[in-house]
């Protein structure tokens, strides 16, 4: 077991028309993570609380550029795997991992890593949307950038792709001076979205995005989720089977017995998983018959 205080803590394709400035491609950054999609793997992942091991042995690739869902009953471990690919399990006083995690074949937690730098590369949107109520809409989008020192030389331009590719712009825009507390709880979510996507990174890791949403807002995260695949590699936790099935190209499902730590029942294409599982659990559970 590596204890995580120990090591070293240095470690959207658009449906609408793009605005006049974006012709002729993405705004570029100074600075930020390199452009494009990357594939993110656990390698024998391993995850403690204190003493108590929650997390036990998980072997998963998610593909660059392509919709990975976590799928599970509460308590299986899918929210601490999702937060041991991006570092934030690290910042739980106690927490430890073993294994790896590999993005685009380089190990996140190796020695000179630095972690915030890997959190540029590998964005989070929350459960609970939570974009900084005193700032602007336009401030919120651009907050990550102050975060990870990154430089942009056309801010305004940033500002309108990145509410493209989170299908908020044509709500947003012109009201950008407006505060971004006084949205929508859906518009709240997809400006946490834009915010992530300020500093194009390379994975975007989304936790329950939808729980707190009505169907109409659901539905806009999902477009979301639709046009930013080839553009980003997504991760999506999920309790809904129907939202699964409708984002997601590959599945993994995950599962905890009785006092015993999370760990991969089954993985696959969506489609496999949800007609033609190969474990009888898996059935199950995509049936609605537990959980």
């Amino acid at each position: 077991m590596t204890d995580l205080i120990s090591r070293s803590t240095t470690l959207g394709r658009s449906t609408e028309t793009p605005p006049p400035r974006m012709q002729s491609g993405r705004v570029e950054l100074i600075g930020g993570p390199p452009p494009g999609p990357a594939s993110i793997e656990a390698v024998d992942a391993c995850a403690w609380f204190g003493d108590h091991l929650v997390l036990e042995g998980v072997d998963l690739l998610m593909p660059a550029g392509e919709v990975t869902a976590l799928i599970g009953p509460s308590g299986c471990g899918k929210s601490t795997f999702l937060r041991l690919l991006n570092r934030m399990h690290e910042l739980i006083p106690g927490a430890a991992l073993d294994g790896k995690i590999l993005l685009g074949g380089s190990d996140i937690y190796e020695v000179g890593r630095r972690a915030q730098q890997i959190r540029t590369r590998i964005g989070m949107v929350f459960q609970k949307p939570n974009p900084f109520p005193a700032m602007s809409i336009r401030e919120n989008v651009l907050s990550g950038l102050k975060l990870a020192r990154i430089k942009c030389d056309d801010k305004d331009g940033l500002v309108e792709q990145s509410l493209v590719r989170a299908s908020l712009w044509k709500e947003v825009r012109d009201r950008l001076d407006r505060p971004g507390g006084a949205l929508s709880g859906g518009q709240q979510q997809r400006l946490c979205i834009a915010r992530s996507l300020a500093v194009q990174p390379n994975v975007l890791l989304m936790d329950e995005p939808c729980s707190a949403l009505d169907p109409t807002s659901t539905g806009r995260v999902e477009e979301t989720i639709a046009e930013l695949r080839g553009d980003v590699t997504v991760v999506i936790v999920t309790h809904n089977m129907q939202q699964a099935q409708r984002v997601s190209d590959h599945c993994a499902f995950f599962l905890a017995e009785e006092n015993q730590p999370g760990f991969v029942v089954e993985k696959g294409l969506t489609r496999d998983m949800f007609t033609n599982p190969i474990d009888s659990r898996t059935l199950n559970y995509v049936q609605g018959r537990f959980g």
